[in-house]
C-alpha cells in the first residue's frame, strides 16, 4: 500500500445510453468509491459528447475527493489508442470499466470484464470480423491489464479456463442493487401501469435483445403455456413484458410474436427510464432472466430488491446471485421446462410469497459499499 493518498483515475465514459448495464454499474461503483474511501482521491474521465439521460456524473464531483477530467476521445474511436494515453491525467492506477481502453497507454491499469459471452457463443456477433476483434481486443485487454475485476465467481473461472488468467491477478467484486429498487407502493404501480399501458398483470422482462438473452425462446416457451390445458388457472389474464433498449443490430423478436399470435400477450415495451424501472418491478408477478449466459445478471438482484418472485436460467452466474432459494432456476435451452416454470409461479401464490421474502433477504447481502471495499482491495493489490 502506497503511504500517500491514492489517486485513481476512472473512466466514466461508459456512463451513457449505449452502455445501459455496464453504465449503471460504473457510476454506481464510482459513487461507492467517493462515499467508501474518503481518504483517496478519484479523477473520474467523462465524454461531454456522449448521450447521457440517465445519471447525474457533474453531481460525483460535490464529493470534495472527487476531480471529473472531461477527455474528448470516444470509445471504439481511434483517438482512444492514439491520444487518449497522453490525456490521461496522473494517478496511481487508472480502472477501466470496459475492455476496450488504450491499449498503448504505460499507465498501471485495472480492467472489469463482465463475461465471455462472444467467446462463448461467436455466432451471436453479427459477423466473422466481429468476432476476430472481440478475441484480438479481449486478448490485449487481459494482457495489458495489471489486475482484473469481474462480477462472480462463475466469470472469473471463465477467465481462467478459456483464456489461462491467473487467478491472483482476478478479484470477483459482485454488484448490487442502488437504493431506489425497492417494493413500490400500489398508488405508484397503478399510475406506472395507466401512464405505460401495462398490462393488470405481467411477467417481467429486462434486458437487451441480444440473442444470448434468449428471447426467442422466452416467446416460445409463453406459446407453450397459453395453449396447455391449465391456462385458465394459470396464465389466463397474464401478459409477458419484454422491457429494455432494443439494440437494432438484432431483430425477429417482434417477428416471433406475430409468427405465434401472441401480439395481444406480449407487449415489447423497449426501453425505460430509470426512474420507472423500481416500479416496473414492483407491478410484476414474476420477473424472469431466461439468458443462455451472464456474467452476472444484475436485473435478478433489483428484481429480489423490488420484492418480485424471480425464475432464472440455471447456467453462468445466474445460480450464483439467487443463491439456494431465492429464485427458481430452470434449463434455457428447453422451453418445455421454462414454461412448467412460469406455470406453477403463476398459479402458487404461496410460492410466490415466499420466494419475494427470500429474495428480498437475498438482495440486501449486496450492497454498493461491498462493492467498493472489494475493489478497492483489487487497486491495494497493485500499489
Amino acid at each position: 500500500m502506497t503511504t500517500t493518498t491514492p489517486i485513481i483515475v476512472l473512466d466514466l465514459r461508459t456512463v451513457q445510453d449505449h452502455f445501459p448495464g455496464i453504465g449503471r454499474y460504473t457510476f454506481h461503483l464510482a459513487q461507492a468509491l467517493a462515499e467508501t474511501a474518503p481518504a483517496w482521491r478519484f479523477v473520474m474521465l467523462t465524454q461531454p459528447g456522449a448521450i447521457n439521460t440517465r445519471f447525474d456524473v457533474t453531481g460525483l464531483a460535490r464529493r470534495p475527493n472527487v476531480t471529473l477530467h472531461a477527455v474528448s476521445q470516444a470509445i471504439f474511436s481511434p483517438q482512444e489508442q492514439i491520444t487518449l494515453p497522453r490525456d490521461l491525467p496522473p494517478g496511481d492506477l487508472v480502472h477501466f470499466p470496459y475492455y476496450i481502453f488504450p491499449y498503448l497507454s504505460r499507465r498501471r491499469t485495472v480492467v472489469t470484464i463482465y463475461d465471455i459471452i462472444s467467446h462463448l457463443y461467436p455466432a451471436y456477433l453479427p459477423s466473422a470480423l466481429h468476432r476476430v476483434v472481440f478475441e484480438i481486443t479481449t486478448r490485449l485487454a487481459l494482457a495489458r491489464a495489471a489486475h482484473i475485476l469481474t462480477l462472480s465467481t462463475s466469470a472469473a473461472a471463465d477467465l481462467q479456463r478459456v483464456y489461462g488468467v491467473d487467478p491472483g491477478r482476478i478479484t470477483v467484486t459482485p454488484a448490487a442493487a442502488d437504493g431506489r429498487f425497492r417494493p413500490a407502493s400500489a398508488d405508484a404501480i397503478h399510475a406506472l401501469r395507466r401512464r405505460l399501458g401495462l398490462p393488470p398483470r405481467y411477467v417481467l422482462f429486462l434486458g437487451a435483445n441480444k440473442p444470448h438473452k434468449n428471447l426467442l425462446r422466452l416467446v416460445e416457451a409463453w406459446a407453450k403455456l397459453k395453449a396447455q390445458e391449465a391456462t385458465p388457472s394459470a396464465a389466463a389474464g397474464v401478459s409477458l413484458v419484454l422491457a429494455g433498449r432494443e439494440d437494432p443490430r438484432y431483430v425477429g423478436i417482434r417477428a416471433a410474436i406475430a409468427q405465434a399470435g401472441l401480439q395481444n400477450d406480449i407487449l415489447v415495451l423497449g426501453a425505460v427510464s430509470e426512474a420507472d424501472l423500481p416500479v416496473l418491478y414492483s407491478g410484476a408477478e414474476v420477473f424472469i432472466l431466461p439468458s443462455l449466459y451472464e456474467g452476472y445478471g444484475l436485473p435478478v438482484i433489483e428484481a429480489m430488491a423490488c420484492g418480485v418472485a424471480v425464475a432464472c436460467s440455471n447456467t453462468s452466474s445466474l445460480p450464483e446471485v439467487v443463491g439456494g432459494d431465492a429464485g427458481v432456476l430452470f434449463d434455457p435451452a428447453d422451453s418445455d421446462e421454462m414454461a412448467a416454470v412460469l406455470r406453477r409461479l403463476l398459479t402458487d401464490g404461496a410460492l410466490r410469497t415466499t420466494l419475494q421474502q427470500t429474495g428480498l433477504a437475498r438482495a440486501r447481502q449486496f450492497t454498493w459499499q461491498r462493492t467498493a471495499e472489494l475493489t478497492l482491495a483489487g487497486y491495494e493489490k497493485e500499489f
